[in-house]
């Protein structure tokens, strides 16, 4: 055991999956804040209140044993059990179609994470805003590899934590380039930054009032405070409108065609309280769309 390493054992009501319950804060198998181990442990690094952490999980069943190290130790190990969904609820989700019945039935422990802070899971969300999933994984890995502190305790070989917002509004406006970020989308982040301590508060107030001061951000619309809603604090009903791809693949599989996202709401009407819970069965059903019709561009602005 490492000089600062605290450990606790949690048993959780019903089997977890962490690849499952916390896929959705990973940012491709590149991250450098989340990895899983040969073992199949799952390591996370985050910049708490009380400073960074290093996060060990490893499962068995209900079993779940959890290591951390670093100044946010104490503040990440109380935090464990709503990381892994136990404040979900799932009371009152009727599965309105057979393919997420069938999904659900599959899948009947799968439960939204709550990783409880919002700033940090704002940044990514706002470097996908109008890129490929692929130009933006790319720019996460570039900046928190240039600017994020080697992660405490005996994590995997290049994981780091998340920069702290006085260092993201440091970054110079070449280095956004070589991430491949617009002025736009940096402008976002440094605006956020500026406000990071009271988005971070923001986890304690009505979901509506988290939302509106999530929106209050210039440059933060529908789409990117759903993303940070639905990792921030687990929100079971927020839907990702907007999104490129969603609407589409929500239309073939419950509908067997495509459609827009306002058609896509009034489908998910079935679902109160749990329309985002609905997407991510069917995200996770493995039904896909169609592969015709144009793709979005992968931008590069580090030739201009």
């Amino acid at each position: 055991m490492c000089a600062d390493e605290v450990a606790t054992a949690w048993t959780a009501p019903a089997p977890v999956s962490l690849t499952l319950t916390l896929g959705a804060l990973q940012r491709g198998p590149g991250d450098p804040t989340q990895q899983v181990g040969p073992d199949g442990a799952l390591w996370r690094t985050a910049r708490t209140p009380d400073g960074p952490v290093t996060l060990r999980l490893a499962v068995r069943d209900r079993e779940v044993d959890a290591r951390a190290w670093g100044p946010g130790r104490e503040w990440m190990l109380a935090r464990v059990p709503d990381l892994l969904g136990a404040a979900d609820d799932v009371t009152g989700f009727r599965p309105a179609h057979e393919l997420v019945a069938q999904t659900w039935r599959r899948l009947p422990h799968l439960r939204l994470c709550r990783l409880g802070l919002v700033f940090e899971l704002l940044v990514p969300a706002v470097l996908e805003q109008r890129v490929t999933g692929k130009e933006a994984r790319r720019s996460w890995r570039h900046l928190v590899r240039r600017y994020g502190e080697p992660a405490p305790g005996p994590a995997p070989d290049g994981m780091r934590v998340f920069p702290g917002p006085e260092v993201w509004r440091r970054i110079p406006s070449w280095e956004w380039h070589r991430a491949n970020v617009d002025p736009g989308r940096a402008r976002t982040v440094l605006r956020a930054a500026a406000v990071a301590h009271r988005l971070d508060e923001s986890i304690e107030l009505p979901r509506d009032e988290r939302l509106r001061r999530l929106r209050s951000v210039p440059g933060v619309g529908r789409w990117t405070a759903a993303e940070v809603a639905q990792r921030a604090w687990g929100d079971p009903d927020e839907v990702s409108y907007g999104d490129y791809h969603v609407p589409a693949l929500v239309g073939w599989a419950l509908l067997g065609r495509p459609i827009d996202d306002d058609e896509m709401m009034e489908v998910l009407a079935a679902y109160p309280g749990h329309r985002q819970r609905a997407v991510r069965l069917v995200e996770l059903s493995g039904a896909q769309k169609p592969k015709f019709g144009p793709r979005m561009p992968v931008g590069d602005i580090r030739a201009i």
